[in-house]
């Protein structure tokens, strides 16, 4: 993942579905007086900052009311609320003591389901009075993160740094070299440099992904490429599926490229136009437009995400998610739609996070690769012992993928046309070619629990007798854990 300003990045919610009425009548409470003065933009910057040198992560659990309340003022004033599962949305409603019309509550069938409700709020005597309830799991201003800079963040100009962060990269390249950047395969198809320290090649002799479904949560996936199209059938792939959707605003259209380099290395042809062959070159895959980018800052991101995740795991087909996208700011709606998954025996994989030497070198495994629901991953380098130049790191990590050279170069993709390849990097490779292996590994043991995938992974990695704080498992050596 490209995150070059984390700490200006972090969640945001717009009301963008209809609201449910109800004839239920609330009572408004008497007055209680705000606090005399808004906590400011940069003393909210810096308890954020500080945050997250101390623990690495973020969560508005850790700020006082003040500052929640102050947040939404600087925001959008859309509160995210969870709410116990013994309760439901009408109680939150009546527990703030305010008519519906004025808080203006979104629900829709993934937030009833994963038992949150949105709310425009501006009182402090509702943020005090949700927070403090037992009824309630989290109240999060969640349009902050999109607000903390002194601009605003729907000019484009102004905010490009962060808006556009990890778009723009998937262009084909005309300077890959053969027999040093990719090997020719048959049956005109291109094999990546890194796939030699995984044993890839060695791992299709006994499975090449067939008959797994996997969901990639991302920017969607270009039209314009016939190869995550009309040709995803083709030489060596076979029979297989691809589906294309779109939370994010409907469409599975990718205007950033991410999502479709992504798709490439995961689930890429092997075929007969030259093109790059992905990993799991046999699998089914569905593709998701979920966010703009792949830092998730905008309300139609989190919530895209967030019903992405719901809409994979009502799916039955599906056996495994990949993300590589994220933030440093915990979202409670993804947690929940992250359990909710969990609970459908998905294995879901996540980028540890891509930014800055900087960044990388205190911030440690982002959100949400940090959850305990899920497999994180990292990149390194071809020297098998340092991080590629802007991937975290950390104890939360589980495996790694080699994915850049000394020279720099980093795995061939597909890019958004065309059947010349184009190149990825970061954690966000890293974390598309693990989804592939463990679909390698799902293809030959197709009974086993999603446990056991993990496990035979981890026997097969570099680091399997002794775990590392840094790389987890470590580097995976995709024959031994598909076995004979």
């Amino acid at each position: 993942m490209r995150t070059p300003y984390f700490m200006m990045v972090g969640v945001a919610f717009v009301l963008f579905t209809s609201c449910r009425k109800t004839d239920t009548p609330y009572t408004v409470p008497p007055a209680q007086e705000n606090p005399e003065e808004v906590i400011s933009k940069s003393a909210i910057n810096a308890f954020v900052h500080q945050q997250l040198e101390t623990y690495g992560y973020f969560d508005w659990k850790m700020a006082s009311d003040t500052m929640v309340w102050s947040a939404l003022l600087h925001g959008d004033s859309i509160l995210s609320v969870g709410y116990t599962t013994n309760s439901n949305a009408d109680e939150v409603l009546q527990l703030t003591g305010q008519q519906m019309a004025l808080l203006r509550p979104v629900r829709t069938a993934t937030s009833d389901k994963l038992h949150f409700m949105q709310l425009h709020v501006s009182s402090y005597a509702t943020v005090k009075a949700l927070r403090s309830s037992a009824k309630i799991r989290y109240a999060e201003p969640v349009g902050y993160g999109n607000y903390m800079r002194d601009v605003n963040p729907r000019d484009a100009a102004a905010a490009s740094d962060i808006l556009t962060s990890g778009c723009g990269y998937n262009n084909a390249k005309t300077d890959l070299v053969a027999g040093t950047d990719y090997t020719v395969i048959s049956p005109a198809a291109k094999l990546s440099w890194n796939y030699g320290y995984h044993r890839i090649e060695q791992a299709w002799q006994r499975s090449t992904g067939q008959r797994i479904k996997v969901m990639i949560i991302d920017t969607g996936v270009s039209p314009q490429q016939e190869n995550l199209g009309s040709a995803f059938n083709q030489g060596l792939s076979t029979g297989r599926t691809i589906q294309k959707l779109g939370t994010y605003n409907s469409s599975p259209d990718d205007p950033c490229g991410h999502g479709t380099s992504m798709a490439g290395v995961l689930a890429g042809p092997r075929g007969t136009d030259g093109n790059t062959a992905g990993i799991a070159y046999n699998c089914d895959l569905a593709i998701v437009h979920a966010a703009e980018n792949v830092v998730l800052l905008s309300t139609a991101a989190i919530n895209g995400v967030t019903y992405a995740y719901v809409q994979g795991a009502d799916d039955p087909a599906v056996k495994i998610i990949s993300m590589s996208m994220g933030t440093l700011f915990s979202s409670g709606q993804i947690k929940d739609a992250l359990v909710y998954a969990y609970s459908k025996q998905k294995l879901m994989f996540c980028a540890a996070g891509t930014s800055t030497s900087f960044f990388a070198g205190f911030v440690g495994v982002i959100f949400p690769a940090n959850q305990p629901q899920v497999v994180a991953v990292t990149g390194m380098k071809d020297n098998l012992k340092d991080r590629c130049d802007n991937c975290h790191t950390g104890s939360k990590v589980d495996f790694a993928i080699v994915m850049q050279k000394s020279s720099g170069r980093n795995p061939l993709s597909i890019a958004m046309n065309g059947d010349a390849p184009s190149t990825v990097g970061g954690s966000s490779v890293a974390t598309a070619s693990c989804a592939a292996i463990a679909a390698l590994v799902w293809s030959k043991y197709p009974s086993y629990p999603r446990d056991s995938i993990i496990a035979r992974m981890a026997r097969a990695s570099g680091f399997a007798n002794s775990r590392s704080s840094k790389f987890g498992w470590g580097i995976i050596n995709a024959d031994a854990a598909v076995g004979y």
